[in-house]
């Protein structure tokens, strides 16, 4: 009798086993049709990524599927096999993601600038410092208690929160020992650009943010430009593929077909020119040779001509003329 009952137990097992084989190559296998983008917060709050989804979707027949999060989040989630790409704006951090083996086909697209933000009174005094003098004298007035002086910080590992730690040490400050938990005019949100915005403003503080998300958000706010120029300023943005030698159920040719549509002289010139009718400059500049090439940009190829003029109050670097704050 006990031999029997062994039987129905192995038929069980058999067809478990071989429905777990079959299960594998399935979560393995990318779906053609469909591209996973892990993406800063700052091209999603802008809308920018709004409309480039509908352009590429539009042009390929392909499901994008966009996940907004700061940019060491979607690196994390690329790592996982989550995504198929990445678009993010913190060169260490994509370095790191590189290095490791996780990112391939690093390309730049675009840029614009990081500015430092706050109410128009100005309790600490920052306004047209530079953006280490600026930190540092927020610094003083912070932990001195000087009453209305806030730092909001968005506290997520992002590319704005990678470029606000640079601009702590760069003024003097050990990041986790000097600033972080160092008082109550140190707040962090663990948000987005726009929702850390929106706190700053409510606490009337300063913030460090992309020009592109604080143009998106300016008419809700009360906080004005104070700090717009310094070489810590520069916000650059890259596409990174993810490696399918790391995870092999990446979409890898969809992703490289991406990056080569949102580096093409078309969607340049898209972006070139997203954000001028309304704001009266473009929210983010496109990058060509020989700029995206060289640093600070720290990219491998780039597509485009070596002449490029966009609209609004230019500056000329290089061979490209560009708007905005930033300078490359």
């Amino acid at each position: 009798m006990r031999s029997r009952s062994w039987v129905p137990l192995v038929g069980i097992m058999v067809v478990l086993l071989a429905a777990c084989a079959v299960s594998v190559p399935a979560q393995e296998a990318a779906n053609p049709g469909v591209l996973r983008i892990a993406t800063t917060t700052s091209l999603y709050d802008t809308g920018l990524l709004d409309a480039l989804e509908m352009m590429y979707e539009n042009t390929s027949g392909v499901d994008v599927q966009i996940t907004a999060q700061g940019t060491g989040q979607s690196l994390d989630t690329a790592r996982r096999g989550d995504v198929d790409l990445v678009l993010v704006h913190s060169p260490s951090l994509e370095q790191k993601f590189i290095d490791e083996g996780y990112g391939i086909n690093e390309r730049c697209f675009a840029y614009n600038s990081f500015l430092i933000v706050g109410p128009e009174a100005d309790p600490a005094g920052i306004k047209n410092m530079t953006p280490e003098e600026a930190f540092k004298a927020i610094y003083i007035a912070g932990t001195n208690k000087t009453p209305d002086v806030f730092f909001v910080s968005r506290g997520d590992n992002s590319g704005t929160h990678n470029r606000e730690q640079q601009i702590w040490a760069a003024a003097g400050y050990n990041y986790t020992d000097d600033i972080q938990d160092s008082g109550p005019w140190y707040v962090e949100t663990g948000s987005g650009m726009g929702e850390t915005l929106t706190i700053a403003n409510q606490k009337g503080g300063y913030t460090l943010t992309d020009i592109g998300t604080y143009l998106a958000f300016k008419s809700q706010l009360n906080l004005v430009e104070l700090v717009t120029e310094g070489d810590q300023l520069l916000n650059r943005y890259s596409a990174i593929a993810v490696n399918p030698a790391k995870n092999p159920g990446v979409n890898i040719d969809e992703a490289n077909r991406f990056i080569d549509w949102i580096t093409s002289n078309e969607t340049k010139e898209f972006i070139g020119n997203f954000g001028v009718e309304e704001y009266g400059q473009p929210l983010f500049v496109p990058l060509y040779p020989p700029e995206c090439t060289q640093p600070p940009f720290n990219c491998t190829t780039c597509s485009g001509p070596g002449n490029v003029t966009t609209t609004g109050n230019v500056t000329t670097t290089g061979n490209v003329t560009t708007t905005g704050n930033a300078t490359a």
